[in-house]
């Protein structure tokens, strides 16, 4: 017979009790070393002698029970968005989840879908976090930051193409992405430009703000039009669109991003378009896969760039809440002329 369960009966959970008895110190010194608190002097030596009971003992912190000690957590909040994260993103979301780890923050990352904005902030502002980062895609609205700052959250942040009114901003501003890409193009001479818009769900958020800039490039160039190309990420749709493309008097194509710009580029070959004497190509995103492909492809670099890293920002804004939102504009972004436009 199994005796698990009289193993779990034997098994308690350890407490800051038993670490201050192991320590030799008293609760509240377990509290002020474990919690980092800094207003109380204790020796470094105590310090260690009640961090190595907690490691020998397996305590941790209660994180409810302190959150409601504090009326917050430090828990930093990043709601999951149902679209497809770039490079960029990923990246700036794993450097600032270790950032945030660094200065004693807990990242969770919490899932959304199916959840309509109110129900999606309700959850949020259930788990009082000290601040949330609401990426591009999840549903944020003033009423909802409203909620969150009455709940505790001392900072609410988005990242997007634009900002939300009552909330900090960290600004990815797409339309430098098609004006970059556009004024590539018209610096060799194209003025025919044909610009990919995605029909995948979602991606409008990103491809309109990158027509936006495309189109205001062009119309600094005398003679210079743009015309929209929809295109589903799927052979045939490239295919299809390759088809009919002399009929459409385009002499090049920014495509959206490199994804779409390898689909589109292949389907011309197949198509007997010559790239880049008959087209010129530019995505965006420079992944390492267009430097392989022949030609190599010309693509918009972007980089993140900011006067403070993320993490410090909104452990400042943890700190010193209730000031006007701030803007901070994140996108640079540069053509990387390559052999395919």
């Amino acid at each position: 017979m199994s005796q698990l369960p009289e193993q779990f009966a034997r098994t308690s959970v350890p407490t800051s009790a038993d670490v201050a008895q192991a320590a030799g110190v008293s609760r509240a010194t377990v509290s002020y070393v474990l919690n980092d608190n800094t207003t109380v002097r204790i020796s470094d030596a105590t310090r260690r002698r009640v961090r190595a009971a907690a490691f020998d003992l397996g305590y941790v912190p209660h994180a409810a029970a302190r959150s409601l000690r504090a009326g917050h957590s430090r828990m930093v909040l990043l709601p999951a968005t149902h679209l497809p994260a770039g490079l960029l993103q990923r990246r700036f979301f794993t450097d600032l989840q270790s950032d945030l780890r660094r200065l004693d923050y807990t990242v969770v990352q919490y899932g959304s879908a199916g959840l309509d904005p109110d129900e999606a902030v309700r959850a949020w502002a259930e788990l009082r976090p000290v601040a949330v980062v609401a990426p591009a895609g999840v549903p944020l609205t003033p009423h909802g930051i409203g909620m969150l700052t009455r709940s505790g959250a001392k900072a609410v942040i988005t990242l997007g193409p634009q900002p939300v009114e009552g909330a900090h901003a960290l600004v990815l501003d797409q339309r430098e992405v098609g004006g970059s890409a556009v004024r590539h193009l018209l610096s060799r001479g194209r003025r025919r430009i044909g610009v990919v818009m995605p029909r995948e769900p979602g991606l409008a958020l990103f491809s309109e703000p990158r027509l936006a800039g495309a189109l205001q490039a062009a119309e600094a160039c005398a003679g210079a039009r743009v015309r929209r190309l929809p295109l589903r990420y799927e052979e045939a749709s490239a295919a299809e669109l390759a088809a009919r493309w002399r009929t459409l008097g385009l002499d090049s194509v920014f495509a959206y991003d490199d994804e779409y710009a390898m689909l589109l580029m292949r389907a011309l070959q197949d198509a007997g378009v010559e790239v880049p004497a008959e087209t010129a190509v530019v995505g965006a995103g420079d992944l390492m896969l267009g430097r392989l492909l022949r030609p190599r492809l010309s693509s918009v670099s972007m980089e993140l760039a900011t006067a403070q890293p993320p993490a410090e920002m909104i452990d400042r804004l943890v700190r010193n809440p209730g000031g006007a939102p701030e803007r901070h504009d994140l996108l640079r972004a540069r053509t990387v002329a390559r052999e395919s436009g």
